[in-house]
């Protein structure tokens, strides 16, 4: 199988075979074209993830991506958060966490409040209350650190989106 075609889809019981979509391909190979901006977003997000739990940290770069609709950031981060022992059921219900509350705790769904007022600034600030619930569940290193985490896949999910990255192909880990 090239990168270009997807595997066949054959469905239980049916012994039909489907094509999925062919892959498309990616617009520009932006790291390797400016590696030096690459290295400075990889020391940048690896800084930004210092003193952050884990798993909290894949919830916040995952709703990131799904608000900016990255499906290379989001198979990287998905596949991380698995691989960092979240459950696939929290995963799978982030996309509608406000309904979902009872999944999250109070500070990771203070962190997800945050993560889409800092991601979706079409009122063009992060509400007040917004900010203040997360000051309540943070130290405020801590939300210092959240608050880069946040601004950091952000500026992924740009590069991954404008450059059209091919999701698929990551394994857990890859980049550290």
């Amino acid at each position: 199988m090239t990168t270009n075609e997807a595997p066949a889809d054959t469905r239980a019981g049916t012994g039909a075979t489907e094509e999925y979509a062919p892959e498309h391909s990616p617009r520009l190979a932006w790291a390797k074209l400016a590696p030096d901006v690459y290295k400075a977003m990889v020391r940048l997000d690896t800084a930004a993830q210092q003193g952050l739990d884990p798993k909290l940290g894949e919830l916040v770069r995952i709703r990131a991506s799904q608000l900016n609709h990255c499906a290379f950031c989001l198979d990287m981060h998905t596949k991380d958060a698995l691989a960092a022992g979240e459950s696939v059921e929290r995963i799978v219900q982030l996309g509608a966490w406000d309904e979902s509350r009872h999944f999250y705790t109070e500070k990771e769904l203070a962190a997800i409040e945050l993560t889409e007022a800092i991601t979706v600034l079409t009122d063009g600030f992060v509400p007040d209350e917004v900010y203040a619930r997360a000051a309540r569940h943070f130290e405020e290193t801590e939300l210092a650190q959240l608050i880069a985490s946040i601004t950091v896949i952000n500026a992924w999910n740009r590069f991954g989106v404008t450059c059209r990255l091919v999701p698929g192909h990551y394994t857990p880990g890859q980049f550290k």
